[in-house]
């Protein structure tokens, strides 16, 4: 048996165009310039990470259905096949997807607000139910975020723990919130650093899956998030 571990690259999406005061987990806007860049460097950043510890690349990158997070994808994998590395596909899932706020999606924070409080069957939010991990719009098809973490969370253990090959990096992007969540179901970050931690756009966040069943932290570095900070994806 293969004792090499398989590897998970977790790639926030880079920095895009959003709608001021709206929770941005499902908005249709495309990456900034500066996004872009982003986007580039991190394909450049894998390849390093990928040569330095002498690992190999699944050729298929995984991003949520959300432009930012596919034109990410595309700059990534754009840099890495300058690099001479094989990117066959890029597949998008739902399953990747940042919170679903359901018939709310692309509401501002204030207009959700507005929505309930006019609502007869349902209570005003609470305070700061934004960043509260347990908390699910009442609305249909919307999820709290660990709800939307374990989906995350299912997803990449399905790809990693179930498919991935030895000494192999498989390249997730997606969204912040929804990676953070996920890493506590799958056992990498304790239940208040969800809160405590972010990720920087762009950025690799390297994990391995041992054959024996067990996640840890490999390379690349969470962002502090500064007190007080809302939780974003």
């Amino acid at each position: 048996m293969d004792e090499r571990p398989a590897y998970l690259a977790l790639v926030r999406h880079g920095a895009y165009h959003q709608r001021p005061g709206a929770p941005s987990a499902r908005q249709p806007y495309p990456l900034t310039d500066a996004g872009q860049a982003q986007a580039t460097q991190c394909g450049a950043d894998l390849a390093d990470l990928i040569a330095a510890h002498g690992l190999t690349l699944d050729p298929v990158i995984h991003s949520s259905c959300q432009l930012r997070a596919w034109q990410t994808a595309a700059g990534i994998a754009e840099a890495l096949r300058a690099r001479d590395h094989a990117v066959r596909e890029i597949r998008e899932t739902p399953s990747l997807a940042e919170r679903g706020l359901g018939s709310a999606a692309n509401l501002t924070v204030a207009e959700i607000e507005a929505v309930l409080t006019a609502d007869p069957r349902h209570a005003p939010p609470p305070a700061g139910w934004k960043a509260d991990s347990h908390y699910r719009l009442p609305l249909e098809g919307a999820e709290s975020l660990m709800q939307a973490g374990a989906r995350v969370a299912r997803y990449l253990q399905h790809r990693v723990g179930r498919d991935g090959r030895p000494g192999q990096v498989t390249v997730c992007v997606g969204h912040g919130a929804a990676f953070r969540h996920a890493a506590h179901h799958l056992g990498l970050l304790a239940f208040d650093d969800i809160a405590r931690l972010s990720m920087f756009h762009a950025r690799p966040l390297l994990f391995c899956y041992s054959p024996r069943g067990k996640w840890r932290h490999f390379a690349g570095s969470w962002k502090v998030r500064p007190p007080k900070d809302d939780p974003k994806d």
